[in-house]
């Protein structure tokens, strides 16, 4: 079985909308303390909404391909959220983040052409 290049991108979309999500979430956790404000947070509905829409993308992503190579493309979220991280939150760069960035690329490359 081969993957199209259009599951690639469904889940590369995915993971990048998911992302956002993560940001959406963050921003809204500090604003909030019981439940009632929970429910109401603009912010925690947006990341919700956001994660729940990178889902549908997902999932119309592996319809058509592998699981082994579509999979791995889901972790590019973590390299979306550095780099959100850093621009919405002032968050540092550091290297052993750059390190694990890289390890993360190189993982998806390795297993991508795993099967050629």
């Amino acid at each position: 079985m081969t993957t199209p290049v259009s599951s690639m991108v469904l889940v590369l979309i995915g993971s990048f909308i998911g992302s956002f999500g993560a940001v959406f979430l963050k921003s809204g956790a500090g604003r909030t303390n019981c439940l009632k404000t929970l429910l109401f947070n603009p912010r925690l509905v947006a990341g919700v909404t956001l994660f729940l829409l990178s889902t549908v993308f997902y999932l119309s992503g592996i319809r058509e391909g592998e699981l082994t190579i579509l999979y791995p493309m889901v972790s590019l979220g973590y390299v979306w959220t550095l780099l959100w991280s850093r621009l919405f939150f002032k968050e540092p760069l550091t290297r052993n983040k750059f390190l694990g960035l890289g390890m993360i690329l190189a993982g998806i490359v390795v297993l991508s052409f795993g099967n050629r």
